[in-house]
């Protein structure tokens, strides 16, 4: 930004403040964009930042459904495996009351 908006951000530490602030979308209006190249710069920015924040949270969500998934599974596995003892119990009950 530093280099694309200089007489806004004319220090690469003022830069780096507002490329932070637009990114986590504090953006208290210190340092602001007046140039259109500056103004196209900060819109990447900003796209990009909620782009990799929506490719993260992403991510996260699908390890979570994974894994809620796979205990789905046992749990199915578990009735599977009930339902085969009641009908063992239950030709074990008939033949000794035969």
């Amino acid at each position: 930004m530093t280099v694309v908006d200089g007489d806004n951000f004319p220090s690469l530490g003022s830069g780096l403040w507002w490329g932070v602030q637009t990114v986590t979308t504090v953006g208290y209006g210190d340092h602001v964009p007046t140039t259109v190249a500056g103004q196209l710069l900060a819109a990447l920015v900003m796209l990009l930042g909620i782009g990799f924040l929506t490719v993260i949270t992403a991510a996260i969500t699908s390890t979570f459904m994974s894994r809620s998934g796979r205990a789905s599974d046992a749990d199915a596995l578990t009735a599977e495996q009930l339902r085969q003892i009641n009908e063992r119990l239950e030709r074990i009950e008939a033949a000794v009351s035969i």
